[in-house]
């Protein structure tokens, strides 16, 4: 097998359902790639986090290089080996990390210097040693490294951002490839800039795509601007780019976000949310989110949702883990994420055969009214 092949089975109007195939195993897309920042998915064991139906989970380059560093995840045999996740791994850049925390952190045209937020201990990364990094940790699909500025930046401020960004995009790729036997096996992606603004994202794709990567995302969204915005954004963007490639929306989202972003053409998503809004007591459901820890659930025998499919629902009532969170028994936390975890890739199923059968905008206006909608 080739190192990274993308083929589109249907689309859909803007949408499409395809597959990504890697030495690792395929990909079915559109995809949702649970975050495991500290080589964890928290709260799950890797067989469990596949059960949900997961095809690739995404690693955290910023934490990682950290605690407990790149070099020693590569001593122990590389990330894979190291969690016990046999399948493609996609790591982020850390650029995302660097920069919110602007206060410990200083930018130039080099890289960006910054402290620890662990133990104050200074670090620089460049787009050198952010690819570097992704190697040592052997990682699947590469991150090019960005500079990410608020959307609500001045203009030339936005503008600044996405030209060094494709300055160290083109460092990014030159260092992922002269990395020997990881280039000839890992896939790297690009990623636009450029806030809300068409022009900027256009002169971003452009470079992007004369750089070359196997894949390119959209930056610089799911950071405060909404959905109304962002779905501005996302109406042009992904056309922006070529359609042979998957395309990735970096950090989204809610599952309503998901559903109106796979309308617009966007392939991979990523985020933390039905992880860390389970330890914290909130169930996703098709009728909407509820959260397990309110009274009205301490006597509900009823399963989170009784639409579906996971084994949790299939095994414990509401009234159970309402009981386990409000305790803070840790099973509460396994509990809840599974569950939202399965909730997420029970999502992107149904996606996939909505494109498939071409039904897509009546799947996706009949998920809405109903999420939306609440018990």
């Amino acid at each position: 097998m080739s190192r990274f092949q993308f083929s589109v089975h249907a689309t859909d109007g803007a949408a499409r359902a395809g597959t990504i195939r890697m030495a690792r195993g395929e990909i079915r897309t559109p995809a949702f790639m649970p975050v495991g920042t500290a080589a964890t998915v928290k709260a799950m064991k890797p067989a469990d986090v596949r059960a949900t139906g997961a095809d690739i989970i995404l690693g955290n380059t910023y934490h990682l290089m950290l605690r407990p560093g790149a070099e020693r995840v590569a001593r122990l045999g590389g990330l894979h080996h190291f969690m016990g996740w046999d399948r493609p791994i996609l790591t982020d850049s850390g650029g995302y990390q660097v920069m919110s925390l602007s206060e410990l952190t200083k930018r130039s045209e080099e890289g960006v210097a910054f402290k620890s937020h662990l133990d104050g201990a200074r670090h620089l990364i460049t787009p050198e040693r952010s690819t570097e990094i992704q190697r040592l940790l052997g990682s699947d699909i590469v991150m090019a490294f960005d500079e990410l500025v608020p959307t609500t930046s001045a203009r030339d401020v936005q503008a600044a951002a996405m030209e060094r960004s494709m300055r160290w995009a083109k460092r990014s790729r030159e260092a992922f490839l002269s990395g020997g036997e990881h280039a000839e096996r890992a896939a790297q992606f690009g990623i636009q800039q450029g806030a809300l603004d068409r022009e900027l994202r256009q002169i971003s794709a452009e470079k992007l795509i004369e750089i070359g990567f196997d894949g390119y995302a959209v930056g610089g969204l799911a950071v405060g601007e909404g959905q109304e915005a962002m779905f501005g954004v996302l109406d042009y963007a992904p056309g922006q780019l070529p359609v042979d490639r998957p395309r990735y929306l970096m950090g989204v989202g809610k599952p309503d976000d998901i559903v109106g972003a796979v309308e617009r053409g966007i392939d991979m998503f990523d985020c933390v949310l039905p992880t860390r809004s389970g330890r914290n007591g909130q169930a996703f459901t098709w009728n909407g989110p509820i959260n397990i820890r309110n009274a009205k659930f301490a006597e509900d025998q009823a399963p989170i949702d009784s639409d579906c499919a996971c084994a949790v629902c299939a095994t414990w009532s509401r009234a159970y883990i309402h009981h386990l969170i409000r305790a803070g028994e840790i099973l509460g936390a396994m509990l809840m994420t599974e569950h939202n975890l399965s909730f997420y890739q029970q999502l992107m199923e149904k996606l996939r055969a909505a494109i498939g059968e071409r039904r897509l905008t009546a799947f996706a206006n009949g998920f809405r009214e109903r999420y939306r909608g609440g018990e």
